[in-house]
């Protein structure tokens, strides 16, 4: 067993209305004024304006920003830090999926510490605390409000660089079901593929322990377990709160054990033809699944058994799991290949270098070259 530590630096609130607290937990930190980051389609539905108004009936400052795009450039991440610094205010509320965290951990850190985005690109490079910061998740998928990463795209070279510091870590989570219940099905299937995928990269990692091990099993028995009924009808309250509780569990199981392969080739599918993150991982998980196969210990069907509702399936093999995958992403209307998303073939070459500076690759269960993710692109294509 390899040696391993843990913690749980983070307050995480979880339960129908919860986001009522938050000028309580704004103010048990002494903070002042908040910025608001998060998206226009967020911004259109209302949904930020739910959390400016229980700001405001509590005589809490506050401004906001909703630009963020899918895919977030080291540009909208420049232009939130300004905004941030111009306004005044002392922490950060992130309000959305991984695009809008992301962006809100990156501007902790420029707002605190100065310079450029990619100045912090790598492990361990923030070098402390940054801006306070209260993650509020509205999709059931990221699990960005606990994790140590923050991904940003570079267009200047059509890269999404990865900062990873546990300094990244929000200070609080509020995780409120009522606000995954307005999910479109199309992106409650993608972000629930996402969850998925995170809780079976964590539990196959070479960097796994049997703390992460905890959390994505019980990440899988959530998530498999209602995935379906989540994304045929979202207002369906218990599959719901399952479903979001499920995407943190995954994402504290992945901050602690690492992803794998199916991660370190979806960044470069995002930053070279703006593949939906949740998308991509969930054409690619088929084929690197088939691919880890040679490596697994057993495990394939405890992924198998969660995602089926069983225990100890007759004549089971990895490739059962696989079958098992493809058939629930094709029932949740998510693309079988990359082709039909638009990727071509020209591209794979500079793709797979890019995937293969992902640290995931390290922790993959199988060792890949850079050919075998050559081919594992062309085999998803």
């Amino acid at each position: 067993m390899n040696s391993f530590s843990f913690k749980i630096p983070q307050e995480i609130i979880c339960g129908v209305d919860s986001i009522e607290k938050l000028p309580e937990l704004l103010a048990k930190q002494g903070l002042k004024k908040a910025m608001v980051i998060s998206g226009p389609h967020l911004n259109k539905m209302g949904v930020v304006a739910k959390i400016t108004d229980i700001l405001a009936r509590a005589g809490f400052a506050f401004d906001s920003f909703t630009e963020t795009e899918a895919n977030p450039s080291v540009e909208t991440v420049d232009k939130a830090t300004k905004a941030f610094i111009d306004s005044g205010a002392d922490c950060i509320i992130a309000l959305g999926g991984g695009s809008p965290m992301d962006v809100a951990k990156a501007v902790g850190v420029l707002a605190k510490f100065g310079g450029s985005i990619g100045d912090y690109e790598g492990a361990d490079k923030v070098p402390g605390a940054i801006v306070p910061l209260i993650a509020i998740p509205t999709t059931a998928g990221t699990g960005s409000e606990v994790t140590a990463f923050a991904v940003i795209t570079d267009r200047s070279r059509n890269y999404k660089l990865t900062v990873f510091s546990y300094e990244l870590l929000p200070a609080v989570a509020v995780l409120d079901p009522t606000l995954v219940m307005t999910t479109p099905e199309k992106t409650a299937a993608a972000c629930g593929i996402d969850a998925l995928v995170h809780a079976i990269e964590a539990y196959l990692s070479k960097a796994a322990s049997p703390f992460s091990d905890a959390m994505a099993e019980k990440a899988l028995a959530l998530i498999g377990a209602n995935i379906r009924l989540f994304v045929a009808d979202r207002t369906n309250p218990e599959a719901a709160a399952a479903m979001l509780y499920g995407s943190m569990f995954a994402g504290i199981a992945f901050a602690w054990a690492r992803l794998g392969n199916v991660h370190a080739m979806a960044h470069p599918l995002g930053g070279y033809f703006d593949v939906p993150h949740g998308v991509a991982n969930a054409v690619l998980l088929p084929t690197v699944l088939e691919y880890n196969a040679l490596a697994d210990t057993g495990r394939y069907q405890t992924i198998y058994d969660a995602i089926k509702g069983g225990d100890g399936w007759e004549d089971f093999t990895p490739q059962t799991l696989v079958d098992e995958i493809r058939s629930l992403t094709t029932a949740l209307g998510i693309p079988q290949t990359l082709s039909e998303v638009g990727v071509t073939e020209d591209k794979i070459a500079a793709m797979a270098v890019d995937a293969m500076k992902s640290g995931n690759i390290l922790v993959n269960p199988r060792s890949t070259t850079l050919t075998q993710i050559e081919d594992l692109y062309r085999q998803a294509l």
